[in-house]
């Protein structure tokens, strides 16, 4: 059985005019999955991952996480989403363990697998845009969920922090074989985290086409300039540069 099975899911937004987001989609996710899901802006790849997490509801279709529907969210998905989503009073500490069952030590263990050691007593404010997003992939990892879902995490950081994060997630990954779902819009991205790439159209959204990518674990940044990385973002960069024209038209 599929750990995540997507079914039929659309979603229509009702209001003085509607806005269908998302076209019938369907997606199975395996257990251990790292799939980055690419497309252009407002193509529907936030609020497919939010029916995922249980924030939204799908107009048609429905979601099963190992067999069960979800309905709501719930401690079996954690969610890391684009903006720095911390409690300002509370410190990394207590931003971790916030709405989690995990104690002390499993926080003390958490900041270390992100590299924040020396700063479980720092409020939001005193830390770095990379800062708060290690200490908000330590919250979504607290209650040892089944899928890991990211929305953009990296997207408004700079680009050297940007990789620092992509290693690093990229190693939990291959430490804890955590199932992924990762929403981005960053094609060098995509082909470095994924292990299969899923390129959604123009809105309304629908899956246009799956790329396996076959680079070896562990990555290191230096593969995003060997010819097989260029190879794959060649046909990458053909198949969202048609879809974000598209979108473009549309406006």
């Amino acid at each position: 059985m599929s750990k995540v099975v997507i079914d039929g899911v659309s979603r229509v937004f009702a209001g003085a005019t509607s806005t269908r987001a998302l076209e019938e989609t369907h997606l199975k996710v395996e257990d251990n999955d790292f799939i980055c899901i690419l497309g252009p802006s407002g193509c529907g790849k936030s609020t497919l991952l939010r029916i995922v997490a249980g924030l939204d509801t799908p107009t048609t279709g429905r979601v099963l996480l190992d067999g069960q529907p979800v309905s709501r969210a719930g401690p079996d998905r954690g969610m890391v989403f684009q903006s720095y989503t911390l409690f300002p009073w509370l410190t990394v500490e207590q931003n971790i363990r916030f709405g989690s069952r995990s104690n002390a030590e499993k926080a003390k263990q958490l900041i270390s697998k992100v590299g924040l050691q020396g700063f479980e007593h720092h409020h939001p404010k005193m830390l770095s845009g990379g800062m708060q997003q290690r200490t908000a992939l330590a919250r979504a990892l607290a209650n040892d969920p089944k899928i890991l879902l990211l929305d953009e995490p990296f997207g408004a950081l700079d680009n050297q922090t940007r990789a620092l994060m992509q290693e690093l997630l990229l190693g939990i990954w291959e430490a804890d074989r955590k199932t992924v779902l990762f929403v981005t819009h960053d094609i060098d991205e995509a082909i470095f985290m994924a292990g299969r790439v899923v390129v959604m159209s123009a809105r309304p959204g629908r899956i246009k086409s799956e790329l396996k990518v076959e680079l070896p674990h562990p990555r290191h940044y230096t593969m995003k300039t060997a010819p097989e990385f260029s190879r794959y973002k060649a046909h990458l960069t053909e198949e969202i540069r048609a879809e974000a024209m598209k979108a473009a038209e549309m406006v």
